[in-house]
């Protein structure tokens, strides 16, 4: 086996004047061979910086401010890059600038940006393709579903058409015809990390942690590396018991951005589980059953309108459906025996059953009992499944893992409770506080 010879960085990025399209592309390469290219960057940007300063005023300064900024959007220092790109000039220069003003949320000034790169010669179908992104992002679907119609005639060879159409389907909630053209975009380009997150994303969302963590970690060889990135990746990396690697993620981010609250959180809450120990076989078996939990109902056939239905009430898996009774279930409009026939063949398969969580059995925790009485109304409430919190997918997991069925339940747990429980920390918590107050409600004790 050949040694693969690492590209230098420093005759790439300091030691040249030019700076073009390929010059981009070779040091994306570059910094996909491992994380000692990055800390050449580092030093490389550092060199930069003596050499725009040096070149103050003069129009070599320009492109070693172009380099600089380069390097800095690589690294992952948007505002500095940002700064940079602007003292620079070129299609080149304007292009990266939209693209790192999208990364800060500004997608008014990014359009600027991409205009004057398409007027400096940049290619026109890509500058309409980061168009359509930015128009699909702020919630204007057909306006992105007509410059795509532009560049239609390129869909067979162009992975940002099939990354930019498969958004808008995800838009439009037509998820199978998304992840369709985010993994053509992946085959025709297998290092396009907008499509890698996004089918990431969506094996996250279902339960699936081992596909969603591998796609994440392609992400992660091809550079730039954005924040969404990392914290998700450092989510499924905690509830994979993989501490060490979440609290890296975590660390990677607050390099960036001191600032950033939720990593901050997030990395001491992993960085404390580093010190925790659990028993190997019990946890074991609790994860093969939260597996089965965690399957999304869309993985089996169902008919129409039991999906519906199930769509309508927010019971997205299968222990949503071990939270709800037959009667639950039934007071759904259009919900009658012959779905809920079809939902218990599913159930039962699985050895599960219907309202199974909601059950007292011998050695199982009780379920919460209210000690006044209450009104028809308030009961109702409380009988009302976790589901209906709308968690992220953090915090649900955690509800499984601590059995709770309903908010009767939860609210009976004092946050002091809820923080004991593996991977459940002040930010899930802060989360869940808020979802209850919007109902009107609070843990015990708050």
């Amino acid at each position: 086996m050949v040694d693969t010879i690492l590209i230098d960085l420093k005759a790439l990025m300091v030691e040249r004047e030019d700076c073009d399209a390929g010059t981009v592309e070779k040091l994306r390469t570059a910094l996909a061979q491992g994380k000692t290219q990055y800390r050449a960057l580092r030093e490389s940007a550092e060199a930069l910086k003596k050499k725009v300063d040096a070149a103050a005023g003069s129009p070599l300064g320009k492109r070693w401010h172009l380099k600089l900024a380069i390097s800095q959007y690589f690294i992952g220092h948007l505002g500095d890059a940002i700064e940079n790109f602007k003292q620079a000039e070129g299609a080149l220069a304007n292009f990266y600038l939209g693209k790192a003003l999208l990364e800060k949320q500004q997608p008014d000034e990014a359009l600027k940006a991409f205009d004057k790169a398409e007027k400096a010669g940049y290619n026109s179908n890509q500058v309409k393709l980061q168009r359509a992104g930015i128009y699909r992002a702020q919630g204007d679907v057909a306006h992105a579903r007509s410059v795509l119609k532009e560049v239609e005639s390129q869909a067979s060879h162009n992975p940002e058409y099939h990354f930019q159409t498969g958004c808008c389907f995800s838009e439009e909630g037509l998820h199978d015809k998304a992840v369709q053209h985010f993994e053509k975009a992946i085959e025709l380009d297998p290092s396009h990390t907008g499509a890698l997150f996004q089918l990431g994303h969506y094996n996250d969302l279902a339960g699936n942690d081992e596909d969603a963590i591998s796609c994440y970690e392609r992400c992660m060889n091809h550079p730039p590396i954005h924040v969404g990135l990392l914290m998700n990746l450092g989510i499924l990396y905690e509830d994979s018991d993989k501490y060490d690697k979440a609290v890296d993620c975590y660390r990677r981010i607050l390099h960036a951005d001191p600032n950033h609250e939720q990593a901050r959180l997030f990395f001491k809450d992993a960085e404390a589980s580093l010190t925790m120990y659990y028993n190997p076989e019990a946890e074991l078996a609790s994860s093969r059953y939260n597996q089965v939990l965690e399957i999304p109902v869309t993985d089996f056939e169902l008919s129409v309108r039991s999906r519906n239905c199930l769509k309508k009430m927010n019971i997205r898996t299968l222990g949503d459906l071990t939270r709800v009774s037959e009667p639950q279930l039934l007071s759904s409009k259009n919900f009658g025996e012959t779905s809920l026939n079809e939902i218990k063949l599913i159930l039962g398969a699985k050895s599960l059953r219907v309202g199974q969580a909601l059950e007292t059995s011998s050695g199982s925790e009780r379920r919460f009992m209210p000690t006044q009485q209450l009104s028809e109304e308030e009961q109702m409430k409380l009988n009302r499944p976790v589901s209906d919190l709308n968690l992220s997918v953090r915090a649900r997991k955690c509800m499984n893992r601590l059995g709770l069925a309903t908010l009767g339940e939860l609210v009976h747990r004092t946050a002091d409770e809820l923080l004991e429980a593996k991977n459940f920390g002040m930010t899930s918590l802060n989360e869940v506080r808020e979802k209850l107050r919007q109902m009107g409600m609070n843990l015990r004790g708050d």
